[in-house]
């Protein structure tokens, strides 16, 4: 078949070279058009119940990730100039399109009983900005007698202060997002530089908006680490401009392809989607090393330009074939996640890996058909004299020193074991970031001041019209016993509830005093709905925490960013305590936002890691069925690529590297790159078993001989091509860059050693003769 595959692709090279040309033209005006996604992205699938409970929230109450905070933090907070600026940054955030609403000292209100129309008045504290320090004074008196906005906008024990913003849901997952936050940041710096002073800013927005910048900034930089680093090592390979440029091209072409496919799917580029480029070019230039280094020996044997072409096509099309398909694998398990920000990355992945592989597969031949014969002095990189030392020792050792490569291969595996139940699964919501980084130390900020600006919400449902109200408040006194318990836990704010707001409201009826910040009692709770008609004033803010018929009410916290491990223990704590007071015969109560969901997407995608590398492991296991037929052969190759893995795993407990989304990626990505070794050795071993009919010992050491070049040159080339995502400022993608490259390194020696070692104790325990001639 491959003979077939070698006459047609060069007996109608311009065909094919026209078939590529019009769709890489096509692909390329397909990438033209790509976008970068901002939506918050989805790792739960849809039928997960906390997910499903998030939606659902959404469809009542819109989105809850939609809130900036601007901090501030002076003893001198009321100073005349100072607050009048501050109140004028506020007024003009405010004025900005996009923006849904502004709460800060400058706007907060107070409420009027009004007796003769049986109603509640809101007004502004802040009628219009002070002109004297006696002005002020008396507005910071007359707001230090309003407790509902204590923790909420102020913080008077430590002097700080906020500017909470609220987005439009149609700015906030829009590129526009991206504009209002520059316009805010650059208002505030004026105000903190006239005042030499420091603003904090933080909340989803705005951390969205840095981290995208950050993936848009950094893809590029990939994109030029990965083509530089790749030319540099094929240059100290071939030593050939024009080979080092082909290669590039080519893989760049496939680059191209990859963008395309991404519209023609109709998917955005994510932070994992915006790995895909130069991961392509790392993956993609092994292909055109050993298709390359193939024909230059076949060349030296022949010296015929085209018969070379055949035989590289013959001999490499297959093992390549393979070896691409059990990296696609790696990325294409993640279609079973079921994770739409995986699966995404896992199909574009596999295809582009696949249609990388046809490109080499067309291009090379073709133009390597065009080209002059390579001069001696660009051959000379196959005698490979520093590696040829290094595989004669690894052949002595494989066939006589076993049962020490045996020996420590189990002693990796232990030591590797250990350090894995070392490991932690922790995510939080800004771990990927330096702990010097500027969104880090301002959420500690937050933390520190406010308890935090992550969502976390809790929905009550009572099953029944106007339930929140029935039975003389049931429902409402239930909340306020909530809340006592909630506020228990450091880790959360102050909650905005319907309770907050009956509480203020009482406040009012009772002539204003801060005491009567308080729930009162039924009676004098049913005397408060008399004021509280029509659809303006008070029953505006009392219904926008309800639904439409009264049944569904929220309470919403912020919350410290206490990671993943620490969300499960406050879960379990708070969900017996919800259950104690609202009976789950009456009340469905959810516990759900958006930093809830993102924090337990770290346990669904931990799950979702096993499965996934099993089912890879199953899939690649059946493409190794079609080298060989037997199942010790099958299973054992499969532990040259398992033992990286766990190394790596070791690794990451020894040195505290944690299970996150970006290090979790780690493992079904590696197990497929690291069975090409195994695909190539296993290819070139049974070639030379059936094909040249020598003994196993024979066909180990010209399979050794035979690969070992191109496998040492690729796994320089994915060494130094994955150690360029350590250059990222996310923590996560710089410890996936490390240890992917570690793995791979790895997976190069145990593919050498421990493969050709465990091939011919297959074959002596079948009484065949392995030993050395």
């Amino acid at each position: 078949m491959w003979n077939k595959i070698a006459t047609y692709i060069i007996r109608y090279r311009l065909m094919w070279v026209a078939l590529v040309l019009v769709s890489t033209v096509f692909m390329a005006f397909e990438a033209s058009k790509i976008e970068l996604s901002y939506n918050f992205a989805r790792i739960l699938p849809s039928n997960d119940p906390v997910e499903k409970e998030y939606q659902d929230f959404r469809k009542l109450f819109g989105e809850d990730g939609s809130v900036m905070v601007i901090g501030w933090q002076d003893p001198n907070l009321f100073e005349i100039n100072k607050f009048r600026d501050w109140c004028k940054l506020s007024q003009e955030i405010k004025q900005s399109p996009g923006i849904k609403n502004v709460l800060s000292l400058a706007n907060v209100n107070r409420i009027l009983r009004n007796d003769s129309l049986t109603q509640f008045d809101f007004e502004p504290v802040i009628k219009q900005i002070p002109a004297t320090q006696a002005e002020a004074d008396s507005i910071k008196k007359e707001i230090a007698n309003l407790p509902i906005y204590e923790g909420l906008v102020i913080n008077s024990k430590t002097n700080a202060t906020l500017i909470v913003v609220t987005f439009n849901d149609k700015e906030l997952n829009s590129k526009r997002r991206l504009t209002i936050v520059e316009d805010i940041e650059k208002m505030s710096q004026k105000f903190a530089e006239k005042y030499n002073t420091d603003l904090h800013y933080s909340g989803m927005p705005y951390i969205r908006t840095v981290n995208m910048k950050k993936i848009s900034g950094e893809m590029e930089l990939f994109m030029g680490l990965a083509v530089f680093v790749t030319l540099l090592i094929l240059w100290a390979f071939f030593k050939s401009l024009r080979l080092t440029l082909l290669s590039i091209v080519v893989v760049l072409i496939g680059v191209v392809f990859s963008v395309g496919i991404l519209h023609l799917f109709d998917y955005k580029i994510t932070a994992l989607t915006g790995l895909i480029p130069p991961l392509l070019i790392v993956i993609g230039v092994p292909n055109c090393v050993f298709l390359i280094n193939k024909y230059q020996s076949e060349l030296i044997l022949h010296n015929n330009k085209d018969e070379a072409l055949r035989e590289m096509i013959r001999q490499i099309g297959l093992s390549t074939f393979l070896a691409n398909m059990t990296t696609a694998i790696g990325f294409g398990v993640f279609y079973f996640t079921n994770s739409i920000l995986l699966v995404e990355f896992g199909i574009v992945a596999a295809i582009s890996v696949m249609v990388t592989y046809v490109l080499c597969l067309l291009l090379l031949p073709i133009t390597l058909h065009y080209m002059s014969v390579p001069k001696a002095r660009h051959l000379k990189h196959l005698e490979g004299r520093w590696a040829t030392g290094f595989l004669r020792k690894i052949d002595y050792l494989v066939h006589n020193r076993r049962r020490e490569i045996y020996m420590v291969m189990v002693l990796m595996i232990i030591v590797s074991a250990f350090g894995m139940t070392k490991i932690k699964t922790i995510g939080y919501v800004v771990d990927d970031l330096p702990k010097k980084d500027i969104v880090y130390t301002d959420l500690r900020f937050f933390e520190k001041n406010f308890n935090g600006v992550l969502p976390f919400e809790v929905m009550i449902n009572t099953g029944k019209p106007n339930g929140i109200f029935a039975d003389q408040a049931e429902a409402l006194y239930k909340i306020k016993a909530f809340q006592t318990e909630m506020a228990k836990f450091p880790e959360f704010s102050k909650p905005i509830s319907v309770v907050e707001a009956s509480k203020f409201l009482y406040q009012s009826y009772r002539g204003g005093d801060a005491k009567y910040y308080a729930l009162p009692g039924v009676l004098e709770l049913n005397k408060l709905t008399n004021y509280i008609q029509g659809k303006q004033g008070a029953t505006a803010q009392i219904n926008a925490f309800l639904n439409e018929d009264k049944s569904v009410t929220r309470v919403s916290f912020q919350m410290a960013d206490v990671g993943s491990e620490r969300i499960k223990d406050l879960m379990k704590q708070i969900r017996p305590k919800v259950d104690s007071i609202f009976s789950p015969e009456k009340y469905k109560v959810s516990l759900t936002g958006h930093s809830l969901v993102f924090l337990k997407s770290n346990d669904y995608l931990l799950g979702n890691l096993y499965e996934s590398l099993l089912i890879a492991i199953l899939l690649i296991a059946v493409v190794g069925m079609v080298l060989f037929r037997s199942i010790p052969i099958i299973l054992l190759s499969k532990l040259p690529c398992l033992i990286p893995l766990a190394l790596t795993a070791g690794i990451m407990g020894y040195f505290d590297i944690y299970f996150k989304p970006t290090t979790i990626l780690i493992f079904s990505i590696t197990f497929g790159i690291a069975s090409d070794g195994t695909v190539y050795f296993l290819t070139r071993y049974r070639e030379e078993l059936h094909k040249n009919g020598l003994t196993p010992s024979q066909a180990i050491t010209a399979s050794l001989f035979g690969t070992g070049l191109s496998m040492i040159y690729t796994a320089i080339i994915l060494f130094c091509g994955f150690s360029i995502f350590s250059a990222s400022s996310f923590g996560g993608t710089a410890a996936m860059g490390v240890m992917v490259s570690i793995t791979l390194l790895v997976a190069m020696c145990t593919n050498l050693i421990l493969l050709p070692a465990l091939l011919l104790s297959i074959a002596k325990r079948q009484g065949k003769n392995v030993k050395p001639t």
